[in-house]
């Protein structure tokens, strides 16, 4: 550790600047040698400022967005008894304005202006806040300057949460109210409710037990009735726990480290220190023993069944070398063969299982925690599963902890760590502030948690020791056993039994406990050893002037279209390949979709013993059914990934559909049918959306109709249908060459066999046309009686997304009105806690759209929503050139900031493959249609499309109704578009008023009949390539033969040359770039199969066409001629 050096000062004793400087000179530098992965190219400080505030000061010159999290170590277990949800409150507040900035949304207005964003958590014992902003303002200027750097302008307004917050009166309420609707949309949430009745009935001597949310009951209406000011409490509580040496600060910038500390020594040196300890609780447990030998019944509001199993462990703070739970954890939660899972799923009992430790505070020993998604059958055999878990814990115990295991844990984290790549920048700060709350060494702040450094038998067999028959607690979820609840938690209102575990029942645990190796099950046994993991890590790295933007096209014929790109940004040992298998099949009726989904879901669960070694080792596969046909994806480190799609593809092929799967599979997709119907509204929303805007679709309510007649045979009958006949489009990224991009291909055609389907068969995505001046509505009431909440998503349509100034104009109303409408709609208005605004797309529309979810009915919410569109058509004609000119590098900066890892790559540019847009230049366009845009152009097209009184304005909303709201009943025969005029209820006091007509005079036109509202409307065209793919992106690759001399053709007028040799180490491969053939330099020639355009199976040339007449052969060699032609510009050879 060292201190600046102190520079000699002529600066007057009372000045300022003085106790700046001494900010500065009594910095204290803890590290700036920090383990991090081998591609990280970022350098690290930590540093303590003189009021303990701990700094940890990240420098990436190449990041284009910068990022700030301070962590407090306080959280809801700090909460006073009286005052439950007060810390959770506390963060709501300090968002909402402080003495150097207090309007409200100063901060998020800030934020907004500069790309960015915020958020924040109340954890149990603490509370972080995080934001983002561009690294750089767009403007000239030294971006270290702090009057033109993003960062320390939010930095400044951030800093300001922990020095002088304001708890204005007159946003105390409207915060609270958020808060309030926040619990109210949890109450109907299972993850929740039952977490929160595990909490109420654990040891209420331990603040585990506490209610973290928070309502405005607990937080306004009883404190006021007991003559308490709540304002007053909230201060005392940000006065008593805010300490800055109880804080955690990371910073994330483009600027030097001596700049950030500098940032950081300024800004946060108001922070007061009160030398509070560190929050701790080491004197209770949460589970005593009045809480073990206890099961618990519960009734969830979902259609669900698991088992959960809970026992208090060792403390590991300290032990974050060995981490021996994460031994156990893979031991106990594997699924492959000898597992707990495979056995209970081969009894037909459970469909899934996971373990591991839920760490609870400081000072207090986490809990071990088992759950387990039962089956109904293997809810009637609940306690064999219980007894089959704790015969393993024996089968652990009578074998010592064993070293490969352990190497093979170890060696793979390493790996993970060592290829990790960067994450946005506000998950990584503040992900690190809370791991600064840690005792890690600082050195390991990166690495300490993700990394495992030695082996320690003696802590694996302590943790094993707790895993005792009289150390658990127990608790089921089910809706229909045992019955007969007989208590309700007081917060959510969950239905429950609680009682201890019967003795008869606990004794049989015991003996499975105790079990040895005779007496155990002999299907239970360790995992072997894991054969996905990777040994060839290689990474061939060239230094890239400028990365590609677009894959190359390396094949295109009648079967299969592969495209491919190699990673020349991120350099990791890893690839995705994603799979479309074109097929009108799935689509035709809701039945097929159903039994494509049931499909699918057969082959994973057939895929599970063998995929969860690859899982382990960091490969994933999925396999899925949509509108187009099937997606494969597969990806991972690239060493094994074609062994995994393999046998993800043979499994596809002879998927042998056994009955009592088939049963399991179907009973849970019913469930999970019917179970969407007690979602969260805005969860709903879109679904009737997508199905009411597109040309064709089904919605659960179809599905849940023909599932009761899906049998077995159906599915083994149906689904070699639609693997006979398909197209084949992949993409290949990563760390692969073209060849084996090509051979995955190979494999899947040769695995699968389809026959072509020809491309007029290809389904074509469309989306329905609003017309213009539409104003359509769709009412549904939800079906969860105990919901209090509405929902609305109130879509404007603009049109084809494919014009690109019309999407840019889209995109830019997005940036300017997101805040401003959060502000008022949520913050302001108070109308819920789930308020949404931003653009949306189909697959070949863009829209503009509002999703509030509120007690206030969807009626209420549209006056609402109209009411802000009427205000901000003021607030835009009126925006002055500079505030429109930053709206628009806003957006810019986020459309061109960088993709973090490969996964965001991959993904980007499969979205482009798979809607068949091929746009891979999208954000380019939008930047530079974005920066074209004047604010004239702005306000003409708002008050086309977004102003309620233009009559050429196209708005459909969905009305999610919560039950006990009545609704007009509408008469389908009196509905004209646009025209009759109806009844419907006032939000506010529920009387009938009379419809008014709407601002553009036209009428809502009641949707009653779906098939009726969709015969009227007309289709969209499909998508529309932005460049034709023969021409822009078809890359030759030709076959390796021995003996070929080389051939050529060209276009005399082209200017350029295309060498279609295929000797071994010939050219490598012509590309058509810049509209001509062009040579790519030497090197051996890679692949199997040279493929032109609409070229089969076997030798010879497939044909290039392209404007003009030209023909061509490759000259005879050492081997046999092959002809062809290709056609080009200009006179040929």
């Amino acid at each position: 550790m060292a201190n600046l050096p102190q520079p000699q000062s002529t600066i007057a004793p009372d000045s300022p600047l003085r106790e700046q400087r001494e900010h500065h000179r009594l910095v204290e530098r803890l590290t700036d040698r920090l383990e991090t992965p081998s591609l990280d190219d970022r350098s690290y400080r930590v540093i303590k400022l003189p009021n303990q505030l701990e700094v940890l000061l990240v420098h990436d010159a190449e990041t284009d967005k910068a990022s700030a999290a301070m962590d407090v170590n306080v959280g809801n277990f700090s909460d006073p008894e009286d005052f439950p949800g007060m810390a959770h409150a506390v963060e709501h507040l300090l968002f909402m304005g402080t003495k150097k900035y207090p309007v409200e949304n100063a901060y998020s207005q800030y934020l907004s202006s500069h790309s960015g964003s915020s958020n924040a958590y109340t954890g149990a014992t603490s509370t972080n806040y995080y934001f983002e902003v561009a690294a750089k303002s767009g403007e000239d200027g030294d971006s270290e300057d702090a009057n033109l750097s993003p960062l320390y302008g939010a930095l400044d307004r951030f800093a300001q949460f922990f020095i002088d917050p304001l708890f204005l009166d007159s946003t105390l309420d409207r915060e609270l109210k958020a808060v309030d609707s926040e619990n109210k949309k949890n109450l109907q949430s299972d993850q929740w409710r039952l977490h929160q009745l595990d909490k109420s009935l654990s040891n209420p001597k331990h603040p585990y037990c506490h209610f973290s949310t928070g309502n405005l009951e607990v937080l306004k209406i009883q404190p006021e009735s007991r003559g308490i000011n709540v304002r007053e409490k909230f201060m005392e509580f940000h006065e008593k726990h805010y300490s800055a040496n109880r804080m955690k600060l990371v910073i994330l910038g483009g600027e030097p480290l001596d700049k950030l500390e500098s940032w950081a020594a300024d800004l946060f040196a108001g922070v007061r220190n009160k030398d509070l300890p560190q929050n701790r609780w080491e004197d209770e447990q949460p589970y005593g023993p009045e809480q073990l030998s206890t099961q618990c019944f519960a009734k969830p509001v979902m259609d669900s069944r698991t088992l959960d199993i809970s026992i208090p462990f060792i403390d590991e703070e300290l032990l974050f070398e060995s981490q021996p739970s994460r031994y156990l954890t893979h031991l106990i939660g594997h699924e492959g063969p000898g597992s707990i899972m495979a056995y209970i799923k081969s009894k037909g009992w459970a469909n899934a299982l996971s373990a591991g430790v839920y760490e609870i505070c400081p000072g207090t020993p986490g809990l071990f925690s088992c759950q387990i998604r039962l089956t109904e059958d293997g809810l009637k055999n609940y306690k064999e599963v219980v007894k089959v878990f704790f015969q393993y814990i024996a089968l652990l115990k009578d074998t010592p902890p064993q070293e490969w295991i352990f190497d093979e844990q170890k060696g793979l984290a390493d790996v993970d760590f060592k290829f990790k790549q960067k994450t946005p920048a506000s998950r990584f700060t503040s992900k690190i502030s809370a791991v600064m709350q840690t005792p890690l060494p600082r050195e390991w702040l990166l690495s300490g948690h993700s990394r495992l450094r030695k082996f320690d038998g003696e802590r694996i067999s302590a943790g094993l020791d707790c895993l005792r028959a009289d150390n658990f607690r127990m608790a089921i979820s089910s809706q229909t056993f045992p019955g007969g609840w007989d208590s309700k938690e007081k917060w959510y209102g969950t239905e429950y039994k609680y009682e201890k575990i019967p003795a008869d029942f606990l004794e049989e645990i015991k003996k499975a406990a105790s079990s040895k190796k005779g007496e155990r099950f002999p299907e239970l046994h360790l995992p072997h050893v894991n054969q996905f993991i990777p040994t060839k890590l290689e990474v061939e790295k060239k230094e890239v002037q400028t990365p590609a933007i677009s894959p190359k096209l390396i094949r295109n014929d009648d079967s299969v279209r592969t495209w491919f790109k190699k990673d020349d940004t991120f350099w990791v040992p890893k690839a995705n390949l994603f799979m479309q298998c074109r097929n009108p099949l799935p689509m035709a009726t809701a039945e097929n979709s159903l039994k494509a989904r049931m499909y699918t879901d057969l082959v994973y669960d057939a895929l599970e013993d063998y995929a969860y070694d690859a899982e382990l080792a960091g490969l994933e596969y999925s396999v899925s059914s949509h509108s187009m046909g099937l997606e494969i994806s597969v990806s991972g480190y690239n060493d094994k990934l074609p062994v995994l799609l393999e046998k993800v593809l043979t499994t596809m092929r002879d998927l042998e559909v056994k009955e009592d799967r088939f049963e399991i599979i179907k009973e849970r997709l019913t469930r999970g049918l019917k179970n969407w119907d007690f979602q969260q509204p805005y969860n709903q929303v879109g679904d009737y959306m997508r199905w009411l805007s597109s040309e064709k679709g089904y919605i659960n309510e179809q599905y849940l109709a023909e599932l009761s007649h899906v049998t077995v045979a159906d599915i083994q009958q149906f689904y070699p249908h639609l693997l006979r006949q398909m197209h084949i489009e992949t993409f290949v990224h990563g760390n692969l060459y073209k060849e084996d991009a090509l051979k995955l291909a190979d494999l899947t055609e040769s695995i699968l066999k389809p026959r072509v389907l020809p491309q007029t068969q290809w389904p074509i995505g469309r989306a329905l046309v609003f017309p213009p001046g539409a104003n359509f509505v769709y009412h549904k009431t939800l079906k969860d009686p105990a919901n209090v909440n509405h929902c609305i998503e109130y879509v404007l349509s603009i049109g084809d997304k494919a014009v690109r100034p019309q999407r840019a104009k889209a995109l830019l109303l997005d940036q300017m009105t997101h805040e401003p409408a959060f502000d008022q709609l949520r913050t302001k208005e108070q109308l819920g806690y789930v308020v949404f605004s931003g653009c949306s797309t189909t697959t070949t529309t863009i829209a503009y759209r509002f999703i509030i979810q509120s007690e206030k009915t969807p009626q209420y919410l549209e006056e609402r929503i109209d009411s802000f569109l009427v205000g901000y058509a003021e607030i835009l004609k009126n925006m002055s050139d500079s505030e429109f000119e930053g709206h628009k590098r806003s957006l810019v900066t986020k459309r061109l900031e960088k993709l973090k890892n490969l996964d965001q790559e991959s993904n980007r540019l499969w979205s482009h493959i798979d809607y068949e847009y091929f746009d891979f230049e999208l954000v380019h366009h939008d930047a530079a249609n974005v920066k074209a845009l004047t604010k004239e152009d702005m306000v003409q097209f708002y008050d086309q499309f977004i102003l309620p009184s233009s009559p050429l304005r196209s708005k459909l909303a969905i009305h999610l109704i919560a039950q006990g709201i009545s609704l007009p009943e509408e008469k389908p025969e009196e509905q004209t578009v646009l025209a009759v005029n109806k009844d419907r209820k006032d939000a506010e006091d529920g009387e009938a008023v009379a419809v008014k007509v709407e601002g553009n005079g036209t009428v809502p036109y009641v949707i009653t009949d779906v098939r009726q509202f969709k015969s009227m409307l007309q289709v969209t065209a499909g998508p529309q390539p932005v460049k034709h793919i023969k021409y822009k992106y078809f890359e030759n690759l030709p076959r390796k033969f021995q003996g070929w001399d080389c051939g050529r053709v060209g276009g005399a007028e082209e200017g350029g040359v295309l060498v279609v040799d295929v000797v071994d180490n010939g050219f490598d491969l012509g590309v058509w770039e810049d509209e001509r053939w062009e040579v790519k330099g030497m090197g051996e020639v890679r692949g199997e199969r040279w493929m032109g355009d609409g070229r089969e199976k076997g030798d010879g040339m497939g044909t290039l066409e392209r404007g003009g007449e030209g023909r061509g052969r490759m000259a005879e060699g050492e081997g046999d001629a092959v002809w062809g032609s290709v056609e080009m510009g200009g006179g040929g050879i």
